[in-house]
């Protein structure tokens, strides 16, 4: 019995041993395969991840709150064609809607303003009716012809090669359209008007530079030419 009993305990320590050898053996290979499970599903899933990120960052740029509208790649292209250009005028964008608002409703109100007030009111005077029409279209006109008035010296933009005697500068019309002019340093004068926002004087027209928007404080000292005063000679004397 004792001799029995000894080799049935000797064959369950021998089967035991070969079990925990095969699981020794199996428990690598099921490391092994899990990992290269592993780097396939990142190296399928790799470009993916990639894609959905360059989105994302897509995305929260495009998001982003930025001050002034944006830069397509068309403007940026005439920007950098746009050489030579010394000074932007900084309310440019500004004047050009304002006179465009201007100009459309003084376009309405020659239009639609008699049709308006003749039909209206049917039991009006013919001549009072007139009277209204024309006040309505005068005020229009008027108004926006003081707004041309006021804001023609604006100079919009500014193009200068350093060294020549003369430089260009787009002013703006009074249908809203900008138009280049040449002007030589040698016809610059003082202005000598009262009219505000003029800066120099050229062949009879005023022009006005924004001085703190100027960075050329050469071309801004040949813009802005100081007035002769007269009771200064005898000062000296």
């Amino acid at each position: 019995m004792a001799r029995a009993a000894l080799l049935h305990l000797l064959r369950s320590q021998s089967t035991g041993f070969h079990s925990g050898g095969r699981i020794a053996r199996i428990a690598p290979r099921s490391h092994a395969l899990n990992s290269e499970t592993d780097c396939n599903s990142t190296t399928q899933f790799g470009p993916t991840w990639r894609r959905f990120l360059s989105r994302a960052a897509v995305s929260e740029d495009d998001n982003k709150i930025s001050i002034g509208p944006k830069k397509s790649g068309g403007e940026e292209g005439n920007e950098e064609k746009d050489t030579g250009i010394i000074y932007y005028g900084p309310i440019s964008s500004t004047i050009k809607k304002v006179k465009l608002l201007s100009l459309s409703t003084c376009c309405l109100s020659v239009s639609l303003g008699p049709v308006i007030t003749f039909m209206t009111s049917p039991d009006m005077n013919v001549i009072l009716k007139g009277a209204v029409a024309s006040s309505v279209i005068f005020l229009s006109a008027s108004t926006t012809a003081a707004l041309h008035w006021f804001v023609s010296p604006y100079i919009h933009k500014l193009r200068w090669q350093p060294g020549s005697d003369s430089f260009e500068v787009e002013m703006m019309t009074w249908l809203a359209t900008y138009e280049p002019r040449t002007i030589k340093f040698a016809d610059i004068r003082p202005p000598e008007t009262n009219r505000p926002f003029v800066s120099f004087k050229a062949n009879g027209q005023f022009y006005f530079v924004d001085a703190e928007h100027c960075h050329n404080k050469a071309l801004l000292a040949k813009l802005t030419p100081q007035k002769h005063d007269p009771k200064s000679a005898f000062k000296n004397l």
